[in-house]
C-alpha cells in the first residue's frame, strides 16, 4: 500500500491516522502512484501557534548575521543530498535541466540570501531604514525609521510547478527576518517538497519552530491566522483573488502576498530581422522558454509580439529549433529534453485553454494537439495515455487584438504569436496582458528599447532588454533571481517576492521612531550625535570588538592650513583645480572666499590627527562613505577632528568584524567642514601586542 506523505508540524513528523479525504499524487511519466495526501486530523491552529511562540522564540534569540549563516549551512545540507530530490523531481515530469533549475536553484537563493544578510545588514536585530530626520533645533529630539521582525508566522502556499525553489525563495527571507515559516507545498508535487524538508529536519539545523510542512489542504487556515501573520501565495490570479477577499485579510491585518499567472510578453524589434543576432537569441528564448519545465512556468513567454513581416520567418526558425533540439518523453530516458505536465489533470487543462484559443481565432501552426509520441524510460517510442504529455504548441492569431490572446493562458508549452506594425502598437499588446510578471525586448537599437521599456515597465514587474551584447550571458527571461523583484502588478498578482533585503524588510514592519539621541542609539545599535561620547583615556584604536563600545571617542589636536601645504597638496597629486590654485578665480566662485584646501587634503590630515599608528587590534581601513564637504578651509585656518565609534558590526565566521566610525571635521570657530564615516576592518579579542602591553 502507497505510505500517506508526512507533515513535519510542532516538532515531529504527523501523519493521518484514519482520514476522511485524500488524494492520490502519481508519476508524471508513467501514471504510477507515489503518495497519498491528507490533512485528515491535523491541528493546524496548534502548528500555528507552536511558529508564534516557539519559532519567533528561537529566531528572536538570533541576529541577522547568525541567520545568515545557518542559511549557508542549510544549503550546503542540500547540496549533500540533491541526488535524491533529482530522483523524485523526475517523476513529477521534470528533466535534469528543469530539476536544476527548481533544486540548484533554491540552494542558490540560500547562498545568496546568506550572502546578502551578512553584507547589507547589520549583526543585530533591528534594521535602520533611512538617514536621521532632526526634529529639533539643538538637536535633542530625533527621528528615525526601524525595521522589526512581524511577531507571527510566514505561511507559504506554494504551486507544483517548483516544489524546492519555490519553497525556498520565500523561505530565505522569513527566515533572514526572523520570521518562522508554515509551508503548504501544492499537491502534485509536495512529495518532493516533504523530502527537502526532510534533509534539513535530519541535518539538526533547524531552530525549533522555524519551519514546518504541511502535506496536504489547509481549508481552515485563514480562520486560524491574526494580525502578524503573512501569507505568501503562489498560483492562480482567480484563487489569489479570492483568498484575498477572506476578513482576515481585508479587515483583521494578515499580509497578503501573490504571484501569479500572467500572459507574459517577448517583443522582437523592428530591427532584429532574420540573420540578425537579436533574431536568432529571440528564437532560441522562445523555444526554451516554451519547452522548460514543459512551459509551467509563472514566467514564460505567452505572447510572442513580432513585426507584421517576421512572423513567417518565426515560425519557420521556431518549428526547426524545436525539431533538431526537442525530444518529448520521460525524463528517466536517454536524451529526453522535455519531459510532461505535473499531472494528467494538468495535461487536460491545458488542453482545454488552446481549445478556448483556437476557438477565439489562434491557428496551431507548430505542433499538434493529438497524443504525441514520447521517448519512454526504456528507450522505446509511442504514445502514453498514463502519462501527462502535450507536444510544444505555437498559435497563430491574423488579429492581435483578440482577447483571448491577451487573457487566456495555456499553463503549459504554448504560445501565441501576435504581430505588430509599430512600436507604440507593440507596447499597446504588451499591456493588454493586465499586468506581468516579465517582459523581454530583442533589439539593439537603444531608441526602440528606450520607447518600449518606458511604454511597458509600469505593467511589468521585469524587462529583459536582449541583445548580442548580453545573448551569452543573459540569465534568460523566465529565471526570477534572488537579488531582484520577482512579481508584477494587475493580474501578476500586485505582489513582490526576492529583490534582495527588499523580500526580507517584506517579513518586517517598519516603524518611525522619535525619541533622544540617547534612546535611539540604545534601539537601534547606532550611535546618534548628541548622546553620551566617551573618551577613557585609552585610544579606541588600541581596543579590540571585545573592549571597544559604542560612543568611544577620540577627539584631536587642531592643525593649522597653509598656503603652501595646499601648493604642495595640489602638485604632488596633480590636482591643481582653480579654486585651489588662482585666487582671483576661486573668489568668484560662489562657493569660496578665496584659495581653498583640497578636500581631500583635510580628509588625510584627519587620518593623521586620529590614527594611533602602533600594531594592534586594527587591521585595515577599508573605504569611506558619506563624505560630504560642509565649510571651505582658507589659509590659516585651523581644522581638527572627533572620532567616535558609531556601529560594531562582528562578523560571524571571522576573527574580525567591522566598525564604522562617524569622523567630523570643525575649524576654529567650530564650524562644521566635513562629516562621513569612516570603515576599519578590527580583530574580535586583543592582538598579543597589546596582551603583551
Amino acid at each position: 500500500m502507497t505510505e500517506y506523505l508526512p507533515s513535519y508540524v510542532q516538532g515531529e513528523w504527523w501523519t493521518p491516522k484514519s482520514p476522511t479525504r485524500s488524494s492520490e499524487v502519481r508519476d508524471a511519466s508513467t501514471g504510477d502512484v507515489v503518495a497519498v495526501v491528507s490533512t485528515a486530523g491535523l491541528d493546524l491552529a496548534g502548528a500555528l501557534e507552536y511558529a508564534r511562540s516557539v519559532g519567533q522564540k528561537s529566531l528572536g534569540a538570533l541576529t541577522f548575521h547568525q541567520r545568515a549563516v545557518l542559511l549557508k549551512q542549510f544549503a550546503l545540507a542540500l547540496t549533500e543530498r540533491k541526488d535524491e530530490l533529482y530522483a523524485l523531481s523526475a517523476r513529477t515530469g521534470a528533466t535534469k535541466a528543469d530539476s536544476w533549475v527548481d533544486i540548484d536553484g533554491g540552494i542558490g537563493v540560500l547562498f545568496s540570501y546568506s550572502g546578502k544578510g551578512r553584507r547589507e545588514l547589520p549583526n543585530s536585530r533591528v534594521h535602520v531604514d533611512g538617514p536621521v530626520e532632526p526634529l529639533s533645533k539643538d538637536g535633542s529630539f530625533l527621528g528615525r525609521h526601524v525595521y522589526t521582525t512581524l511577531p507571527g508566522v510566514a505561511v507559504q502556499i506554494n504551486a507544483f510547478n517548483f516544489p524546492v525553489w519555490g519553497s525556498l525563495e520565500k523561505f530565505a527571507p522569513a527566515f533572514l527576518a526572523g520570521m518562522p515559516t508554515l509551508v503548504k507545498p501544492a499537491t502534485p508535487t509536495g512529495y518532493v517538497a516533504e523530502a527537502m524538508v526532510r534533509i534539513l529536519v535530519e541535518s539538526g539545523l533547524l531552530p525549533d519552530g522555524s519551519l514546518q510542512l504541511v502535506s496536504g489542504s489547509v481549508p481552515d487556515l485563514f480562520e486560524n491566522l491574526r494580525l502578524g501573520d503573512i501569507v505568501g501565495f503562489t498560483g492562480s490570479a482567480s484563487t489569489a483573488e479570492s483568498l484575498k477577499a477572506h476578513a482576515a485579510v481585508q479587515t483583521g491585518g494578515v499580509r497578503f502576498t501573490a504571484e501569479t499567472d500572467s500572459i507574459n510578453a517577448s517583443v522582437l524589434g523592428t530591427d532584429a530581422i532574420e540573420g540578425t543576432p537579436e533574431f536568432d537569441a529571440y528564437v532560441r528564448q522562445l523555444v526554451t522558454e516554451m519547452t522548460s519545465k514543459a512551459g509551467q512556468k509563472c514566467t514564460a513567454i505567452r505572447r510572442a509580439i513580432v513585426p507584421a513581416g517576421s512572423a513567417d520567418a518565426i515560425i519557420g526558425a521556431v518549428q526547426a529549433r524545436l525539431a533538431e533540439k526537442t525530444v518529448l518523453g520521460d525524463p528517466r530516458a536517454e536524451g529526453v529534453t522535455m519531459g510532461p505536465l505535473a499531472s494528467t489533470g494538468q495535461r487536460d487543462e491545458v488542453l482545454r485553454q488552446v481549445d478556448r484559443l483556437q476557438a477565439a481565432g489562434g491557428q496551431v501552426v507548430v505542433g499538434t494537439t493529438d497524443a504525441p509520441e514520447v521517448r519512454r524510460a526504456d528507450g522505446s517510442t509511442g504514445t502514453a495515455p498514463d502519462g501527462a504529455f502535450v507536444s510544444p504548441l505555437l498559435l497563430r492569431f491574423e488579429d492581435s487584438q483578440s482577447d483571448a490572446a491577451h487573457s487566456i493562458e495555456a499553463f503549459g508549452p504554448v504560445s501565441s504569436l501576435l504581430t505588430y506594425d509599430t512600436i507604440a502598437e507593440a507596447a499597446a499588446l504588451v499591456a493588454r496582458g493586465g499586468g506581468s510578471l516579465v517582459t523581454s525586448i530583442a533589439t539593439h537599437d537603444p531608441a526602440q528599447a528606450v520607447e518600449l521599456a518606458t511604454r511597458i515597465a509600469p505593467f511589468n514587474g521585469r524587462m529583459l532588454l536582449l541583445d548580442r551584447d548580453d545573448a551569452r550571458s543573459s540569465t534568460g527571461h523566465g529565471s526570477p533571481l534572488p537579488n531582484l523583484v520577482h512579481g508584477g502588478p494587475g493580474r501578476a498578482g500586485g505582489g513582490e517576492e526576492l529583490g534582495g533585503i527588499r523580500a526580507v524588510l517584506h517579513h518586517m514592519q517598519r516603524t518611525a521612531v522619535q525619541g533622544s539621541p540617547e534612546m535611539l542609539t540604545a534601539l537601534t545599535g547606532v550611535w546618534h550625535a548628541g548622546a553620551a561620547a566617551r573618551s577613557d583615556g585609552r585610544h579606541p584604536f588600541r581596543k579590540s570588538l571585545a573592549e571597544l563600545r559604542i560612543g568611544d571617542q577620540i577627539a584631536s589636536g587642531s592643525r593649522e592650513v597653509t598656503l603652501a601645504d595646499i601648493e604642495t597638496f595640489a602638485h604632488f597629486t596633480g590636482d591643481t583645480f582653480y579654486a585651489h590654485m588662482d585666487e582671483a578665480s576661486a573668489a568668484a566662485n560662489p562657493f569660496f572666499p578665496g584659495r581653498v584646501a583640497h578636500g581631500y587634503l583635510l580628509v588625510s590630515w584627519a587620518a593623521g590627527l586620529f590614527v594611533d599608528p602602533e600594531p594592534g587590534p586594527v587591521l585595515a581601513n577599508y573605504g569611506l562613505e558619506n563624505l560630504r564637504f560642509i565649510t571651505p578651509v582658507s589659509p590659516g585656518d585651523t581644522i581638527r577632528v572627533e572620532l567616535t565609534a558609531k556601529q560594531i558590526t562582528p562578523r560571524e565566521t571571522d576573527e574580525y568584524g567591522e566598525v564604522r566610525w562617524d569622523a567630523v571635521i570643525r575649524n576654529q570657530s567650530d564650524e562644521l567642514v566635513a562629516t562621513y564615516d569612516v570603515l576599519t576592518l578590527v580583530n574580535k579579542q586583543p592582538t598579543p601586542e597589546v596582551v603583551a602591553a
